[in-house]
């Protein structure tokens, strides 16, 4: 079996456990009978709420290569009461259910996008690929959350600088868990189409070797996908700013999302307004 292949079906094992260890016999429905060793569901009580054979639910959870249909997945996901985005997640792992026109990004938009970006004035927007690279973005985006045009290209990566950058960190204050988890959670909805890729595995190798945080929350096996809603950043010299964030996929490249935060009051947007006349 491939290496690509194994991770894939080890990526399946550990979320489908990750589940499992959340949800309690009350949640599920079961009796309690007795006092039990580790928390979470049995893997007979899940084989038992989806229908199936406790020999086959195991076998997937010990990330063994066998068939499994979608009407199984279904029956599993709902056992383990997956929301829609988890169900997705599960769904990719197990069936490989990859866009057929999918490509890589090459870190490039076209003119009429970076106009896009350039129109949105006052609102920090910017363009990501799926692995959370920023490729484009906008000179209130530029000036609030960092020089992107002398980053380097692993630093321009949003997941990698959340992580790892103090000023990130310092911006986002009390709000950084928050959103690092959000951030973890959006990678990791995507890496699911791309177990086994190195280029990934190498990004999550260098995160949990230099990240505590990274390290731990990532055997959370969370996902997500959406953006953050309501932004607060303390900017060094613009002071609290407030945005409500929006995201959507871009039609004709659908590896690239663009985000763009829109200033919530007039505060904030007096405060970019600024930033953008002394920059």
């Amino acid at each position: 079996m491939e290496q690509s292949e194994q991770e894939r079906l080890h990526e399946l094992a550990r979320f489908l456990k990750s589940r499992r260890a959340r949800l309690s016999p009350e949640q599920a429905g079961l009796p309690h009978t007795s006092r039990r060793r580790t928390p979470g569901l049995r893997r007979s009580e899940v084989a038992q709420l989806a229908w199936i054979s406790v020999d086959w639910y195991t076998r997937l959870e010990q990330g063994r290569d066998i068939q499994v249909s979608a009407q199984v997945l279904d029956n599993i996901a709902i056992a383990l009461q997956l929301n829609a985005t988890e169900r997705r997640h599960l769904y990719v792992l197990a069936l490989q259910q990859l866009p057929a026109d999918y490509t890589q990004s090459v870190g490039t938009i076209s003119p009429l996008l970076q106009r896009f970006l350039d129109q949105q004035g006052t609102s920090p927007a910017l363009v990501t690929d799926q692995q959370l690279n920023i490729v484009a973005w906008n000179k209130a985006s530029n000036l609030i959350y960092g020089d992107y045009e002398g980053m380097s290209l692993r630093d321009r990566n949003a997941l990698w600088r959340t992580f790892t950058s103090p000023y990130i960190k310092q911006l986002l204050q009390e709000k950084w868990e928050m959103h690092a988890r959000h951030r973890l959670a959006q990678f990791r909805a995507n890496y699911g189409k791309f177990t086994g890729d190195p280029e990934w595995i190498a990004l999550i190798d260098e995160l949990s070797d230099v990240s505590e945080a990274f390290r731990t929350w990532w055997q959370e096996h969370d996902v997500i996908v959406g953006p953050e809603g309501k932004k607060i950043n303390y900017h060094p010299t613009a002071g609290r700013l407030e945005f409500d964030q929006l995201s959507f996929l871009v039609s004709d490249a659908p590896d690239l999302t663009i985000v763009i935060n829109m200033p919530s009051n007039e505060e904030t947007f007096t405060s970019v307004q600024a930033l953008l006349a002394q920059g």
